[in-house]
């Protein structure tokens, strides 16, 4: 879980995690957060309770960076990525984490598009549209939701993805990086409950040009 200033929604969302009786580890990154986000995580490690490490940084370097920092620090044969907002309900663990029974399986992507979700904007969702059919156009893919959070994995798999992008451009990178070696992303409907930019959605409009730009890329590169 990469977190920056995220005080308002952080407690809850590790409560919710814990609450799933699913995670054996939680391992959040407070990506130099200038609230009280930091001070939230380290009262939190003081719960018996909790499977909680904290790692700080000491500037702030991005989501990508963030992932990269905690996957260093992974234990367990599958790794989940959160969010730590409440946009995306940790109840939605089972049916993700449930598709690892199959050996075969290697990614797992919640997807926001399957079924009918509440949208932020029209513009963000139509974005994510268009992201999700740039992947499919570049990659012969056929996913619905490229730019989800709820992104799963073999934890052995994406420790040798040589992931190199530190912001948002994670999500691309790493999809655009799994598709290149043919394979399969399996998707998962999932319930999402979108937030506005006043109530402190952090993706704004350049990430979508920057997102295209790393599709684009890593295909061509």
């Amino acid at each position: 879980m990469s977190v920056y200033n995220e005080e308002k929604t952080l407690k809850e969302i590790i409560l919710r995690v814990r609450n799933t009786g699913l995670v054996s580890q939680l391992i959040c990154v407070n990506d130099a957060s200038t609230d009280n986000s930091g001070k939230i995580l380290d009262n939190l490690t003081e719960e018996n309770n909790l499977p909680l490490k904290v790692i700080h940084h000491k500037i702030n370097m991005g989501k990508g960076a963030s992932i990269r920092s905690g996957l260093a620090e992974v234990t367990g044969d599958v790794v989940l990525i959160q969010d730590a907002d409440l946009e995306y309900d940790p109840s939605q663990y089972k049916k993700l984490i449930a598709q690892f029974e199959d050996p075969k399986v290697i990614v797992v992507y919640g997807s926001r598009n399957i079924i009918k979700n509440p949208k932020s904007t029209n513009a963000f969702y139509w974005g994510g549209v268009f992201l999700s059919k740039l992947t499919n156009l570049l990659y012969g893919s056929n996913i619905t939701d490229e730019s989800t959070c709820y992104k799963v994995f073999r934890t052995n798999f994406l420790k040798e993805m040589n992931l190199t992008e530190d912001g948002f451009e994670f999500c691309p990178e790493v999809t655009a990086k799994i598709l290149k070696r043919k394979i399969k992303i399996h998707e998962i409907p999932i319930t999402y409950s979108p937030r506005t930019h006043k109530e402190g959605k952090k993706i704004k409009w350049h990430h979508g040009l920057r997102a295209i730009w790393t599709l684009v890329k890593y295909r061509f590169s």
